[in-house]
């Protein structure tokens, strides 16, 4: 296949293994107490936890007048607007570093009045050195940061005096954050407010608003239980933050902790706390679960082909979208979504998609398809939709209580995706 914008940007095997994980997303904004918004872009990278991928010492080097690949148009109406923040909290030592206190960076997308002008980087550059860097890619280094995405940094955001929905989003272990930029693009411009937390420490290449750039410490040892226990505390300390629920911060002053609240319930995007969901892809999928386990305001998950790697026996009563590859079928490989889906005793939905592989429910099945290198069987924006289609449905039914057909079975529209009802398991 052809790339969409250009030529390849490297050799085969070594396209493959850089988009195996890449990217990050930056923004900009206004500054309160435990909330920086200094338009410094996130995001890292690192190897996807269930994937394994060599890289050829071969690769030809990426030809000086490439055209840079761009994730597909979202299909809402709306513009879409991005900003970043970072977000320290004062009162939990970092899990993987405990010297130091967990700090996050947070890309928002949101419905927008009209465009900034101000197009948002995918990445930036020395994140994108620092990933090429880690993994010895043979690319140019700030390859990574020339992905072209559809959000503009700043723009005001549109009327919403009821309040709009809000997706937490968690990305893979490993992989940054950017990697989930097409489908929080494609639910901004549907009218959701979208927040991708980074985790720190567990990607390569997290930017902060002080220069620093952290590494993917927890990759030396992959705990991933303890990974599932410290995204559910990630994800209840962002929520206390963009509820504007109150939570100590002692990294800023007082007047800065109201501009904070300010900033987001006036200056921004306003949020109904009464409607908030999580999606996840790979570990940030399984951890979905504890999340929902810890804090009640999620009421809905969806988890994109993440093993359950986190000890359950308590039953979840709350909707469950379960989307991955093929394997991820009733009495599969991995009899972690077996057990789960007997914990289930809420609406719940368990589809597999022919023809895709474990990050094509990431913004890299489309961007491989334009170096010439597919991840999947399935063209890359095909996977790309039909992701974007599934997890929308999902959310337009169980937070805006919209009938959503799609939902209900095999549909002539998406033929490759696979509904099953597991006898004997609930």
């Amino acid at each position: 296949m052809k790339a969409r914008h250009g030529a390849p940007l490297a050799g085969a095997a070594a396209v493959v293994a850089l988009l195996v994980s890449a990217g990050s997303v930056p923004a900009g904004g206004v500054s309160a107490g435990g909330v920086s918004t200094e338009g410094v872009p996130v995001g890292g990278g690192a190897a996807a936890y269930t994937d394994t991928v060599a890289y050829a010492e071969t690769a030809s080097p990426a030809p000086p007048d490439r055209t840079a690949p761009a994730l597909p148009e979202p299909s809402g109406d709306r513009p879409v607007g991005l900003t970043t923040l970072h977000l320290k909290d004062a009162d939990r030592a970092d899990p993987w570093v405990p010297e130091e206190r967990r700090e996050l960076m947070v890309s928002l997308w949101y419905p927008a009045r009209k465009p900034s002008g101000t197009p948002a980087p995918y990445m930036t550059a020395e994140e994108s050195k620092r990933y090429v860097a880690a993994n010895r890619i043979p690319v140019p280094p700030t390859a990574l940061s020339e992905v072209t995405t559809h959000a503009t940094v700043g723009a005001k955001p549109a009327p919403a005096p009821g309040g709009l929905p809000l997706v937490v989003l968690s990305p893979g272990f490993g992989m940054p954050r950017a990697t989930l930029t097409g489908l929080a693009e494609e639910l901004a411009s549907r009218g959701y407010v979208v927040a991708a937390v980074g985790h720190n420490y567990e990607a390569d290449g997290i930017s902060f608003p002080d220069g620093r750039t952290t590494s993917c410490v927890a990759c030396a040892n992959r705990d991933y239980p303890k990974v599932g226990a410290v995204r559910a505390a990630d994800v209840s300390f962002v929520l206390d933050k963009l509820t504007g629920r109150a939570a100590r911060d002692t990294s800023g002053p007082a007047p800065a902790e109201a501009r904070h609240r300010a900033l987001l319930r006036k200056g921004g995007p306003r949020i109904d706390t009464r409607r908030v969901a999580m999606a996840g892809h790979s570990a940030g999928g399984f951890s979905t679960i504890p999340a929902m386990l810890r804090d009640t305001r999620i009421k809905a998950a969806v988890n994109m082909d993440g093993n359950y790697h986190f000890p359950n026996d308590i039953p979840v009563d709350r909707p469950l979208l379960m989307l991955g590859r093929p394997s991820h079928v009733p009495g599969g490989p991995d009899g972690t979504w077996d057990e789960t889906w007997t914990e289930l005793t809420g609406w719940k939905r368990w589809l597999t998609v022919d023809g895709i592989e474990h990050n094509s429910l990431t913004d890299l099945a489309s961007l491989a398809e334009q170096f010439d290198i597919p991840l999947q069987d399935l063209d890359g924006d095909r996977s790309d939709a039909i992701v974007r289609g599934y997890v929308t449905a999902f959310l337009d039914t169980h937070l805006r209580g919209r009938e959503t057909p799609l939902l209900e079975g095999p549909s002539a529209r998406y033929p490759e995706v696979r509904f099953h009802t597991p006898r004997g398991l609930g």
